[in-house]
């Protein structure tokens, strides 16, 4: 970055572990990048509500504002409508204010000031069509390997130590009475759960962590339903596997959610879907699956090879794979994205 700047940063949900009763994703990597960003040099103000403190009871010292405040560059992650929740009058039950204040930021900033502006579409929400693709001064990321043309990938970060700790051969050493599981919600997963995790958990010890309301279609699966943040990353720990299930348009996109390093770093082998765009780039070959009878075979092996040199070698493998995903590596993404923005806009 040719120089430090002041960076308006517009999310909703948690820097900290925040409360169980939210499906906000981002508690493992949005702080890390945060603070990565404050220690280049940039300043940060948050200009959505301080959740943290309002919900969880967290003071965590960043600075928040209401208001429009001087900043240099617009970073979203990017909000859609919601029906019943943030597409409400403001006050009224079950209403949040994301939306409303996400457009705010967007007339004020982007279209009234045509202040640099980068949408990270975390979510892949944001319409093909949508004019802020093709607006001057606007960057789109999405956290994908093959992102949408005309989108830089800005994938989801693992902070550099946490990789750097990893430790195979413990981690393969650890008892794991469950042999599959999985952390996440429900939303747009309901196939790929029919297809790879359904399946194999009628043949083994499971449990699922997450937002599940529609489970009718499989009365003979455990699911636990929410947990705090720091009890659904303990899944992992005792857990043997997982499968990395994502809604078609992430498959499509090769768009690999914070669920594999969570995993991986925990000593959770994730099997993989092999139909996930760039899925040979995530796993090694043994962990890619193609159907439920395929889970089922790749477990009973790795049920026998656990706490073996191999189990080691593989977990080695995956935490390799991870490369990509580091923290240093997308923060020099996404300055190199700032520079070009502020430098564009100084010119214009």
């Amino acid at each position: 970055m040719g120089h430090e700047v002041k960076i308006g940063y517009s999310f909703w949900g948690f820097l900290g572990p925040g409360v169980t009763d939210t499906p906000d994703g981002g508690r493992s990597h949005r702080r890390p990048l945060v603070d990565a960003l404050i220690a280049c040099g940039h300043e940060l103000v948050f200009l959505q509500t301080d959740r943290d403190r309002h919900e969880a009871g967290d003071e965590l010292g960043y600075d928040f504002d209401s208001g429009l405040p001087e900043i240099d560059v617009l970073f979203l992650e990017w909000r859609w409508p919601i029906p019943g929740r943030n597409t409400t009058e403001c006050g009224s039950p079950g209403h949040t204010c994301d939306l409303h204040r996400q457009t705010e930021l967007l007339n004020h900033y982007a279209d009234g000031q045509g202040l640099p502006t980068v949408i990270w579409d975390k979510d892949r929400r944001l319409p093909a069509d949508a004019p802020w693709r093709r607006r001057p001064g606007v960057t789109v990321c999405e956290a994908a390997l093959s992102p949408s043309p005309g989108a830089a990938s800005l994938l989801f970060p693992v902070a550099d130590q946490w990789l750097d700790r990893a430790a195979p051969e413990f981690l393969a050493r650890t008892d794991r009475p469950l042999t599959l599981g999985y952390v996440g919600n429900q939303y747009d997963r309901d196939d790929a759960f029919d297809r790879y995790f359904a399946p194999a958990a009628e043949h083994v010890s499971h449990a699922v962590v997450g937002k599940w309301q529609n489970t009718a279609r499989w009365p003979h699966v455990t699911f636990l339903g929410r947990r705090g943040f720091h009890d659904a990353m303990a899944l992992y720990e005792t857990a043997l596997a997982t499968v990395l299930l994502l809604p078609r348009r992430y498959a499509h996109a090769g768009q690999m959610t914070q669920r594999i390093f969570e995993a991986v770093l925990s000593g959770c082998l994730p099997l993989c879907p092999a139909e996930i765009r760039h899925a040979e780039c995530l796993v090694p070959d043994s962990l890619l699956v193609r159907d439920g009878t395929d889970v089922i075979r790749t477990l009973r092996w790795l049920r026998a090879e656990a706490g073996s040199s191999t189990h080691a070698r593989l977990l080695a493998d995956c935490a390799n794979r991870l490369e990509p995903f580091r923290l240093s590596r997308q923060t020099e993404v996404l300055n190199g994205l700032l520079d070009t923005l502020v430098c564009a806009g100084a010119a214009r």
